[in-house]
Formats: C-alpha cells, structure tokens, sequence
C-alpha cells in the first residue's frame, strides 16, 4: 500500500497568511489539495498534518470521508521535519511507501499521482521517486519504506531532500510534462498568478 501525506501545518512565513486556507476554486487550499488526491485512484489512504491554524484546517477538511487522517503537530514551528515524523508515525503499518505532497501544491492533479505511483510501482529497487520538469526537481514525492528510520531523525526545518542526497543512486527520476510538479505557492505573488492562470 501506498497511502499520501500531506503536509499542512506551516506558517507560512513569506505568503504573510495561512496558505492552507487561501481561496482556490471556492474551497480552501487545503481541501482542494486533499480532494485531489483522494480522486487518485491510486491513493488508498491520506494522512493531513495540521500545525498552524489546526482548528481552521480540520474545520476545511471536514466531511471528506474515512479514507482521510488528520495527525497534529504540536511542535510544527520547528520546522518541516516534525511535520515528516508526525506523518510518518500515522501510516498505517502496512505501508509499503508514502507520496508526499504539499498543502501548496493545488496544480496536482489526480492523474499525475497516479502516473507517479505507477512510475515508482515500475522500479522495485528505487527507495524513492522524484518528478522533474524541464530538468527541475519538484514534487509530490514517493518515499519507499527502506527511507522512513532515516526520515524519523530529521531535525529542524529541513525535508526529505536532505535523506535522498544520501542515496543518489537509489532515488528514481520520473520527467514529466506537468509544470504542476515545481508550482508551489509560498509567496503572495505566486499565489495570484497562477490563480489567475488557473
């Protein structure tokens, strides 16, 4: 089993509000982030990471069924990493790998997780994919079970690239004609202009 992890609980320091309730499509963020993957027929289960605005992100996040999780991360101030640990340790037991997405991330779509999945199925010795673009690293990435002790030791304001450079022969890289894999929206300008595009 592959279930997703999206990790919702930062500050969002540069966009200058809480990105996870920012409007898109007449939902917040969040939501349209977490339909999106629950529409990927690939995704069985997703884990939500709440830190930031908790009670205003469960509230987004309600009524979208039993396959989703909300974990919440008491420490998310620290950084990205707690918010890896916190998800982590919510994975059913099971799990085989886990897609990690970004709240900010609203250009996923489910046939592109899907076709990631699918890509990272394909190759049994990869311990992880990433998607590029035009050369560019981006993400929702896949994480292979073999990384998750690794992962539970990141400490501060850091994610999983930090463990991927320490296994540059094993992570799979998938090229994707999808510029949605390097667009996040961590700024008050990013988050205008591709809404407008969208």
């Amino acid at each position: 089993m592959i279930p997703a992890l999206l990790l919702a609980a930062g500050i969002s320091r540069r966009m200058g509000q809480p990105k996870q309730l920012l409007e898109w499509q007449g939902q917040p963020l969040v939501r349209h982030v977490a339909c999106n993957v629950l529409a990927a027929q690939s995704v069985e289960r997703l884990v939500v990471v709440i830190g930031a605005v908790a009670d205003e992100v469960r509230t987004a996040l309600a009524g979208l069924g039993p396959r989703l999780t909300i974990a919440e991360n008491p420490d998310y101030a620290s950084g990205q990493a707690s918010s890896l640990r916190v998800g982590l340790a919510a994975l059913p037991t099971a799990s085989a790998a886990v897609l990690v997405v970004l709240a900010d991330q609203p250009l996923v779509t489910p046939g592109l997780i899907d076709h990631l999945i699918a890509a990272y199925r394909a190759q049994p010795a990869a311990l992880a994919l990433v998607p590029t673009y035009q050369g560019q690293r981006g993400t929702p990435t896949i994480l292979g079970c073999g990384l998750f002790a690794e992962l539970r030791e990141l400490q501060g304001d850091v994610g999983a690239r930090v463990v991927l450079h320490r296994h540059p022969d094993a992570v799979c890289r998938v090229a994707v004609d999808d510029p949605a894999v390097v667009v996040d929206l961590d700024t008050p300008d990013a988050y205008q202009k591709n809404r407008n595009g969208w």
